[in-house]
């Protein structure tokens, strides 16, 4: 296996001492082209005390709301209101069954065409299955109303229940799934574990899937916890390894990503290899992601940093690092309508150490 090589910048700035320590560590001799990567400062703490986040989502009126994965709850973010205060509880959905990785997962919003009220999709494990609901969004998002289940029967388990949840630019979702604990089922194409999903906003296979009257988009993928869409229309996903290697993925539409088979790059022609590696697991383990002109920001939980990763055509430059100070675990990024990317921290899971007034979501500027 081939290992994609690293450089990073260190501590918020560009000097060459901090890229040599990590490339010796690495293995990588080079320090990428400073061009490529726009600068990342943190400006200020949007909002603190959350209990276990996990989804971001943005309304119309540039407000944010959040899941919280164990209390099931769905909270709005006044991002002009004062930290403390700016955080409100909008409704709970209905059916959570939290527990180890599972919960209420990934949220997305959107406005079905027609229509001119946004509607909220979420990702939740029950006591039967993870499944993704469609809720009604009230007073501006302020309240929810009717919930409707219109994705079931996605295998669940304490862990690799995948959960991200992204709006394709044609009224399509794109639901990630995991393996949920049965490596298997991956390359299974008649389960829905252990790949990315295509449906319509009422639940049914997309039109112009790559099997008619099948949700499935692509398969082979171990634990999909990130996905985010291009300038050209086109997917990414972030993937957790086992032992070997996290990937970043351009997905391509019935594409076999070959999990469980192998982790990392390979050499079968059935399979489509990364874009991007990250070895060992503890580098990375990446989560969310976010793509701004055409640089992919990925949020990792282990290795408690966030990477940058620019697009050229259908591959990827070179991974830089950027230490966000002592934020701990990093679950969530997403684009903001301002411009600016939110982070959203994972501290209070039970895998991260809290620190004060956690778990939190940042604020960063891209210059």
């Amino acid at each position: 296996m081939r290992v994609f090589r690293l450089a990073t910048g260190g501590l918020l700035t560009l000097s060459l001492i901090p890229a040599l320590i990590l490339s010796l560590v690495l293995g990588s001799p080079a320090v990428a082209d400073v061009a490529d990567y726009p600068a990342i400062k943190v400006t200020r703490v949007v909002a603190s005390g959350l209990d276990t986040p996990w989804g971001l989502a943005f309304l119309p009126d540039g407000s944010a709301l959040v899941s919280e994965r164990d209390s099931g709850k769905i909270k709005r973010i006044d991002p002009r209101g004062r930290v403390g205060t700016n955080v409100t509880t909008v409704g709970r959905i209905k059916g959570v069954a939290s527990a180890g990785e599972g919960g209420l997962l990934g949220i997305a919003v959107a406005t079905p065409q027609g229509s001119s009220a946004p509607v909220l999709f979420a990702y939740l494990t029950s006591r039967s299955d993870n499944r993704v609901v469609r809720v009604q969004l009230l007073k501006g998002g302020k309240r929810l109303g009717k919930q409707q289940p219109i994705v079931t029967r996605i295998p669940k388990a304490t862990n690799h229940n995948g959960g991200r949840l992204l709006v394709g630019t044609d009224q399509t979702l794109f639901i990630a799934t995991g393996d949920a604990g049965d490596p298997k089922s991956a390359q299974d194409r008649g389960l829905l574990s252990g790949k990315v999903l295509r449906v319509d906003f009422d639940g049914q296979p997309a039109a112009g899937n790559p099997r008619s009257g099948s949700p499935v988009f692509t398969l082979g993928h171990r634990n999909v916890q990130g996905l985010d869409v291009d300038g050209k229309g086109r997917v990414w996903a972030s993937e957790f390894g086992e032992r070997d290697a996290d990937e970043l993925n351009l997905l391509v539409p019935g594409g076999n990503y070959g999990w469980p088979l192998f982790e990392g790059r390979g050499k079968d022609a059935r399979f489509i290899n990364p874009s991007t590696v990250w070895s060992p697991t503890s580098t990375a383990s990446p989560s969310g992601i976010a793509i701004k002109n055409d640089v992919v920001y990925v949020a990792s939980l282990r290795g408690e940093r966030l990477w940058q990763v620019p697009i050229r055509g259908a591959k990827t430059r070179k991974a830089k690092s950027w230490v966000l100070g002592d934020r701990g675990r990093l679950r969530t990024i997403a684009l903001a309508p301002d411009g600016s990317l939110w982070v959203i921290t994972s501290n209070t899971d039970g895998r991260g150490s809290p620190r004060s007034k956690d778990d939190k979501i940042i604020q960063l500027a891209i210059r």
